[in-house]
């Protein structure tokens, strides 16, 4: 199995390429066994997710969204259905070439930032940077999340937003074709939620990067392409917005 090569240069991407097919999922189904018990986390699912999109996947605790993200993301298997990444099949790819996939084609943000307490914000970053085949600078992700002026500070000498904008300089800073951000804002407050919103929005709209938010917080999908709702292990409805709405704008 042969997963699509990065390309080197993100500029060349041109408006014909906005509608191509990034995912492809068909009966995606993930069942997890504890003892006696199976759970069923994801039951069938039928998806799609395009070029340069910006969709938010909403639901609440338990319904899938994070098991859906992590399969995307070639950090977890399906029990059963097939994940199609630019047509070369991530349910076909072994761990090597799954390592290889998630390095050079994802760039991921949790809710809690994993930074290394020992590094400074440039050094975080230099960490994706030093192994990405055409990364930007460390000084170009931090200034791309408006933190130029944090570049030598410790995680511990930066508010829980700054440490997350931190976090998805490191993740942007391979340029990856997908970001996939799973509850970013969960652990911050409305103000602090919206700068680190903005900083997301900000890497899809001037980079293209393909971008999924995964949320229980439906204010946020007033910002997206797209919306997803799930529930039970299944998509349950699909919007479009006509008219996105500025992270500053929301409310919740």
């Amino acid at each position: 199995m042969s997963l699509p090569m990065k390309s080197s240069d993100s500029s060349s991407r041109s408006v014909a390429e906005a509608s191509e097919l990034v995912f492809s999922a068909r009966g995606l189904t993930k069942i997890y066994r504890m003892g006696e018990v199976e759970v069923h986390a994801l039951r069938g699912i039928d998806l799609d997710l395009r070029e340069s999109e910006f969709t938010v996947f909403l639901g609440p605790s338990g319904s899938g969204k994070s098991t859906l993200l992590n399969i995307l993301g070639g950090l977890d298997i399906p029990t059963a259905g097939r994940v199609f990444y630019r047509g070369g099949e991530l349910t076909a790819a072994d761990d090597r070439e799954l390592t290889q996939y998630r390095r050079d084609h994802v760039g991921f943000v949790f809710q809690f930032y994993n930074l290394i307490p020992s590094l400074t914000a440039r050094e975080n970053v230099a960490l994706v940077t030093e192994i990405a085949p055409d990364p930007l600078t460390p000084e170009e992700a931090l200034g791309l999340v408006e933190l130029t002026d944090r570049l030598d500070h410790f995680p511990s000498q930066l508010s829980g937003g700054e440490q997350q904008r931190v976090a998805i300089a490191r993740a942007i800073a391979k340029q990856p074709d997908v970001l996939l951000c799973d509850e970013p804002t969960g652990a911050l407050d409305l103000t602090t939620g919206v700068v680190v919103l903005e900083a997301i929005e900000r890497v899809n709209r001037e980079l293209g990067t393909t971008t999924a938010v995964i949320t229980h917080n439906a204010a946020i999908s007033e910002m997206a392409d797209r919306v997803i709702s799930l529930g039970d292990g299944k998509i349950v409805s699909e919007s479009r917005n006509s008219q996105k709405i500025g992270p500053r704008d929301l409310h919740w």
